[in-house]
């Protein structure tokens, strides 16, 4: 079947019921990060700015220190916090916080203009600025992440509470009337992406291909001439060259999205660009968006991402810099950048399952993404460098807040990224102890997956129908699991037979009772930087399954940069922790540079003696979760031939 003819789409969240890893991630969220994000944001002012009950607020000192002043961006904040709490009511009901979303959804219903205009900064803070700066202002990004709210609760709530649905279809419905070419309309989009996958969603809940239109409307345009962030500066008076980065790949506006064949810029604008770009693809079947895609996931990701799924190593773009420059102690790597990535890899899925996409979704997922929360889920990552002389940690906020939701909401939602259907296909993108039940073809399919993965390989789905149906089961076979194994009813599969672009597609009579049996091989492997990148010249990083590993200094002393990893990795051994809550670690030996006779000499002739040592490596994800210490992740190697 030709991928150009397939449109597999996400299951909704309530579809899913995750337990096992995800399910204890995602009770740290119920019992901690959902009403902690909200509790931040009312301290820093947030519902001050958007109750219209209160004055309007103008410059908000706020109670915390952490608050900053008033932001525009605020809305976005606020609506990834309602769709966290959205998520995590479905998971476990709370009365007191659903009411309190609910009490902000009245406030923005409250704030609603007539005709349907929806911001809190530009109705309460600069009224007479609407519209005029799509470049810098963030209103469409605001309305995006409003809208996804709206969606989630909508969802989660079991249809029952449509109120921000209302609002946000009436505020797109206002912005298809406000964008265009027609007389008095603006031919413009945002400076921040987000509205267009947003849009996708609205779409997709409500039926109505208008927001879909709306959406491709928004990518079309984006860096055509006469360039209109070029034109609305001169409008308004501005100079084009009063610009934060002196640039347009800062918002990948440069030229027309289907011509850009590097990925540049903000890193969290490049993804949900490409998030927004491969819905539409999906839902038009546009072969010129996936193609355009297709090139910039290559530059990405054999260019430009960290071994954990990180993207941006710049703090002063929060994006990207040159080819295979790739700094660890300086990493920025923001939470939201591989959040991001996760969204773009899994809508890449749309279209066709296909390993090379869905890999680098769970790499980015369970390493890059989920480092921005702790295991209690009260604290956070903004940046996440790959090595740490022990000063870098979590804090309890920020003043641009974006990535305790960001993270928090993906963590919640993570079961909807785990399975894809078409027409007559059923994906598994991802592995974990979960339950979907989904339609297919007017019939009700339910799967559950029994696994302890990611500390253990075997994972066994069953299938519950009411009556046999013709389907295709499709089950992704990283490229790392090298001897998997796969069974169908206890016989087993010819996987060599059955691989289509790294998925095993089983297409059979399905009937309740089915049982599939998938094993893969978790072995403990190396992994090598491209010469180019200078950073990591001379080292190497282990993974273990999906995990990348990291040395932190409360196991294994100070000094991890005199760890040396033997070239042939030996016989490694498993432990768990329960300091990490039954995390599974990894032992080897390895030797370690001594400076004991190395004297007072800064240099000299002869290199450091060794000794043999033993170094226990705890998953990325995990790091600073306990005592304060040095971090490594890229170790020093043997040398060939030493």
């Amino acid at each position: 079947m030709s991928n150009k003819d397939r449109q597999f789409r996400p299951v909704a969240v309530p579809d899913v019921r995750v337990g096992g890893f995800w399910g204890k991630w995602q009770d740290a969220v119920c019992n901690a990060t959902a009403e902690i994000l909200l509790d931040r944001c009312v301290e820093a002012g947030m519902l001050q700015a958007l109750d219209v009950s209160r004055p309007n607020p103008g410059i908000i000192i706020p109670i915390q220190p952490w608050g900053g002043t008033t932001q525009m961006f605020w809305d976005s904040d606020l609506a990834k916090s309602i769709e966290t709490i959205a998520y995590s009511l479905y998971r476990r009901p709370n009365p007191r916080l659903e009411a309190r979303a609910d009490e902000i959804i009245d406030m923005y219903e409250r704030l609603q203009d007539k005709d349907g205009y929806l911001n809190t900064w530009f109705q309460r803070v600069q009224p007479d600025r609407r519209w005029t700066n799509l470049r810098d202002h963030h209103e469409l990004y605001c309305a995006g992440h409003l809208i996804e709210a709206a969606v989630a609760y909508y969802q989660a709530t079991g249809k029952r509470k449509r109120k921000l649905l209302d609002v946000m279809c009436r505020f797109a419905d206002y912005m298809i009337s406000k964008f265009g070419h027609g007389e008095g309309q603006l031919p413009g989009y945002c400076g921040h992406q987000e509205i267009e996958l947003a849009l996708v969603k609205l779409a997709r809940v409500t039926g109505e291909k208008k927001y879909l239109d709306l959406s491709k409307f928004f990518v079309d345009e984006r860096g055509q001439e006469p360039h209109f962030f070029t034109e609305e500066a001169i409008r308004d008076g501005r100079s084009p060259k009063d610009y934060i980065q002196n640039t347009y790949e800062y918002s990948q506006s440069h030229e027309p999205v289907r011509r850009q064949k590097k990925v540049v810029g903000h890193a969290v604008r490049a993804m949900y660009m490409y998030s927004g770009m491969a819905d539409l693809a999906t839902e038009y079947k546009d072969d010129t968006l996936t193609d355009a895609l297709e090139t910039l996931w290559d530059d990405l990701t054999t260019k430009q991402m960290y071994v954990t799924g990180g993207i941006g190593p710049s703090a002063k773009n929060e994006g990207f810099t040159d080819y295979y420059d790739l700094p660890n102690d300086t990493a920025y790597a923001e939470t939201c950048a591989s959040v991001a990535l996760v969204f773009w890899a899994s809508r890449m899925l749309g279209r066709g399952p296909n390993r090379r996409f869905a890999d680098i979704m769970e790499q980015a997922l369970y390493n890059g993404a989920l480092s921005g929360l702790s295991l209690d889920g009260k604290t956070f990552f903004y940046d996440n460098p790959l090595e740490s002389t022990g000063k870098h940690h979590r804090w309890k906020w920020h003043n641009c807040p974006c990535c305790p939701p960001n993270i928090a909401r993906l963590v919640a939602s993570v079961g909807a990224y785990m399975y894809g259907v078409a027409a007559d296909e059923i994906a598994v993108h991802l592995y974990g102890e979960s339950t979907v039940r989904l339609e297919l073809g007017g019939s009700d399919v339910t799967l559950r997956q029994v696994t302890n993965y990611p500390w253990d390989g075997a994972v066994s789905i069953k299938l519950d129908l009411k009556e046999p149906r013709q389907f295709a089961l499709l089950l992704r076979i990283p490229e790392w699991a090298n001897g998997s194994r796969l069974s169908v009813n206890g016989s087993s599969i010819d996987l060599d037979a059955v691989i289509v672009d790294g998925y095993a597609r089983i297409e059979r009579a399905w009937a309740g009772g089915d049982a599939v049996s998938l094993d893969l091989p978790l072995q403990l492997r190396p992994q090598y930087a491209n010469p180019k990148v200078r950073q990591d010249a001379g080292r190497v990083a282990l993974m273990r399954g999906p995990l990348v590993y990291c040395a932190e200094e409360v196991d294994n002393g100070g000094e991890l940069n005199a760890i040396v990893v033997p070239e042939e990795l030996p016989e490694a051994r498993t432990a768990i922790l329960e300091d990490l809550e039954g995390a599974v670690a990894v032992e080897l030996p390895v030797e370690r540079e001594s400076t004991a006779d190395w004297g007072t000499s800064l240099y000299r002739a002869t290199p450091a003696a060794r000794s043999a040592a033993r170094l226990r490596l705890v998953p990325y994800h995990l790091w600073d979760n306990r005592e304060a210490g040095e971090m490594l992740v890229w170790l020093q190697a043997e040398k060939r031939g030493a």
